[in-house]
């Protein structure tokens, strides 16, 4: 998540709200204590009363809500169940399971140039994972397939640009983002395609959390785009 955050950090985006089920009291800790941990600090004990000096502090100027967003709740409910923090302006949206070199800038000029209520990062990893249908020009999603069989065709790499309308798609905690709302929206020809063919990795297996480790511990992490 960490990484993720530094991806979206490295382009400017620096308020972001985490959707928590289980186990997200961990998540919370982990920011609870993240400044203290990022900074040099003087504990002083002395006299009645503790003080605490923070000195220079390495953590990023960051904005973080946390939101319990139940620990059965389906994607679209989280969103659902998130609302009053995202709700009024365009926002981007992406799981916590992928890391990529993407250019956030460009994602973001090319959903405000197409005018859609969703843009998607479609990209062409070696085929685990459910398909987009592009148009002729590559430029809009006509259908939205959740995990198929892999077949060389594109894919939903997360990623999102997403204008608040969209969450009237959503019913409720039972709502599957990448189901009925997103199929409703290509329907209506509202998704728009944002290829990105740098790179992207998940990680949804034990092999995948091996690969990256060792990429990010030699230095050679291609998604690491800040400095």
């Amino acid at each position: 998540m960490w990484h993720i955050m530094k991806i979206y950090s490295s382009y400017g985006i620096n308020d972001f709200v985490i959707c928590c089920g289980y186990k997200g009291y961990y998540i919370k800790e982990y920011f609870s204590d993240y400044f203290l941990h990022e900074s040099d600090v003087t504990f002083d004990f002395r006299g009645d009363k503790e003080r605490i000096t923070i000195h220079e502090q390495h953590a990023e100027p960051w904005r973080v809500t946390l939101v319990d967003t139940g620990l059965k709740t389906e994607t679209g409910g989280r969103l659902l169940r998130a609302r009053k923090y995202i709700e009024g302006d365009t926002f981007l949206m992406t799981y916590g399971d992928g890391v990529s070199d993407i250019d956030i800038s460009s994602l973001i000029a090319y959903h405000k140039k197409e005018g859609k209520k969703v843009t998607v990062t479609a990209i062409r990893p070696m085929g685990r994972y459910g398909a987009l249908t592009l148009d002729n020009s590559l430029r809009y999603v006509t259908n939205f397939h959740e995990k198929p069989l892999g077949d060389g065709n594109f894919i939903s790499g997360g990623f999102f640009v997403l204008e608040p309308e969209i969450l009237e798609y959503i019913a409720g905690d039972d709502t599957t983002f990448e189901r009925e709302p997103l199929e409703r929206l290509a329907n209506e020809g509202q998704i728009a395609a944002y290829l990105h063919r740098g790179y992207w990795q998940s990680m949804d297996t034990l092999r995948d959390k091996i690969k990256l480790g060792e990429l990010w511990e030699k230095g050679d992490a291609p998604w690491k785009v800040w400095e």
